[in-house]
Order: structure tokens, then sequence, then C-alpha cells
């Protein structure tokens, strides 16, 4: 039986990324980053979709040699049709049609959340179904019920900010550069844990960030106005204690959600999956609880193409294509 072989296309935010699978097995995974953001303390939409059309046909060429793959023998095109900045998808979905069209091979729209979550099969240990995934980025804090590769169910979310927001915007308080969470994460280990930030009070399974960053902010101001040079003198305590406090945070939402389903295979993806307090909190509640717990790697927590080309791979094998009309959706 012929092997399949797929490219995978992502550019939703501010990360150009191409990878190659085959029956699986992902071959190449590149990605390039935008520096430019930093100089603005967040992602300029257009700024970013300018760069995804001067990186996207280098990265894409990259994919392919560094996997030994011609794209006479690509088998499909799998993308990201959303969620995203609108701009940003429009290069990379522009791109997988015009690709996917010249060399005549379907084209397989990917949903960007579902392929953070999928991520978990690129390696072993896989999760077995059904399993509960803790979802966290800058743009999405999501509880998911996994029941198979293509039978998911969000069964808690932010209702206002995102995890990652929470980090990036104490970050630009702090006066530390953008992107801010792995910044907060490296000083956190540094300090401790010397500041309280009350934990929101939020029915369910949902979460809610927007409290604790007013919180925040009125605590840097208070002290700021006794001790002009409070955060100088405190930094690595402040980055701590936010941390601390965002963790709990999530999982403390994530116990609450095994016991209600009892499911003990526990996963977490995304972005703020990188976090290292976040990343030892799961470990350390795993073996407390017995739960069966799955990190992904470092590459493939951030925006990536493998974890598209992971996603679309199960959606090949069951023939579930796109036509050549297929738009970006900013919300998928």
């Amino acid at each position: 039986m012929k092997p399949v072989i797929l490219l995978g296309i992502e550019s939703s935010c501010d990360d150009t990324s191409a990878a190659i699978l085959k029956n699986g097995a992902i071959l190449s995974n590149c990605v390039a980053n935008q520096d430019a953001h930093q100089l603005y303390g967040g992602v300029v939409p257009e700024v970013a979709s300018r760069a995804h059309q001067v990186n996207i046909i280098p990265v894409v060429d990259m994919a392919l040699k560094k996997a030994g793959v011609t794209k006479e023998e690509l088998d499909g095109v799998a993308f990201t049709r959303g969620p995203g900045l609108m701009g940003s998808l429009v290069v990379g979905v522009s791109f997988a049609k015009a690709f996917a069209m010249a060399l005549d091979i379907p084209l397989v729209e990917v949903n960007h959340m579902d392929a953070h979550i999928l991520a978990h099969f690129i390696d072993e240990p896989k999760p077995q179904f059904p399993f509960l995934c803790l979802t966290v980025s800058g743009g999405h804090t999501q509880i998911v019920l996994v029941r198979d590769y293509m039978d998911m169910e969000v069964i808690g979310k932010t209702i206002d900010d995102a995890a990652g927001e929470a980090f990036d915007k104490t970050g630009k308080l702090l006066g530390l550069s953008y992107p801010a969470g792995p910044i907060i994460d490296k000083k956190a280990r540094e300090g401790e844990v010397k500041f309280e930030f009350v934990e929101p009070r939020i029915e369910g399974l949902d979460f809610s960030f927007s409290g604790l960053k007013t919180a925040i902010l009125y605590f840097l101001k208070r002290n700021i106005k006794e001790k002009p040079d409070f955060i100088t003198e405190n930094l690595n305590d402040i980055c701590a204690s936010v941390q601390a406090r965002i963790v709990s945070i999530l999982m403390n939402k994530l116990i609450k959600a095994s016991k209600q389903t009892g499911i003990n295979e526990i996963a977490i993806a995304g972005g703020v999956s990188a976090n290292s307090a976040l990343r030892a909190a799961l470990q350390t509640e795993g073996a407390e609880r017995g739960w069966n717990t799955y990190i992904p790697q470092f590459q493939y927590c951030t925006d990536n193409a493998a974890m598209i080309a992971m996603a679309g791979y199960f959606k090949y094998q069951k023939g579930i294509f796109s036509g050549q009309e297929v738009t970006p959706l900013a919300r998928y």
C-alpha cells in the first residue's frame, strides 16, 4: 500500500510553519518566528500577515527538503482554517489552495484547537479514549472531553480572557517584553510565592481571568505608590505569585472535571502547556490522584504545522476533504 504523505501548513497567528507527515510519522516541522511584534507588546495583525507572505514559501521548501520529499510525492495538503487572525489565515489558506490545485491533490481543513489536542498522537505515550485535555493558549482556555479523534466536546471554557492573556498582560504591567509568558516562567523559578491573589469564584468548569488581571493591576499600583522601586525589587516573587495563581486556577478546574466525568486520562495542550509550573503541577496531581498524564514535547505546544498535519491525517484517512471554495474562519 502506498504511504500517505501530507504537507501541513499553520498560519493562525504570527508563526509560519510547515511540516511533512508520512503515515502518521512527522518527518519535518519547520517554523519561522516573527520578532517584530516585540516592539509593540503584542501581535500586530497587519505585520503578521505580511510576514507570512514573506515566510511561507521558504518554510514549505525547507520542510520538504528536511523530510527528503518532493512536492510531487505529496498526497494532500492539511491547513489551519481557523480560529486565528483573519489576515494570517488568509495567507495560509490561499497558499494551501493554490498548492493543492497545482498538484491536483486533496485539501484537508483543520481546526487549530483540535490540532493542539491531536498533537498528543505524534509521539508516545498517547492518551487512551476518552480523555480530558486542558487546552491553554494566548487566545483560548478550554477543558475538552475527547471521545475520539474527531469527537470532542468543550465542557469548560473561559468566559472572558484566556490564561495566556493573563500572562502577557501581567508581563506588560511589569515592563517585560512580548511574549511575556516564558519570561515570567523563567523569573518565577528564581522567586517565591509571597503575594496572594484571590482565585475567581466561577461556577461549573468555566474559567475567568479578567478579575485576576485587574487585581494584579491594582496590586502593582498600590505598592508602587508606596514604594516606586517595588517591581524592580520584587520582580521574581511577583512572577512566582502570579504564575502560581494562574496554574492553581487551571488545575482546580481540571481536578473538578476529572471528578465529574470519572476520567483519569488527563492531557494538557497549547502554548501555555509549555509552562514549567503547569507541567509540574499536572505531574504532581497525576501522581497523587492516579491519573495517566500526557504533556506534548515543547515544539508541539506552541503553534506548529506538525499538529496540523497529524489532525489532517486522521481526516484524510476518512476521506474528509475540502473544496477550493473553502475560506478562512477567524472563529471556527
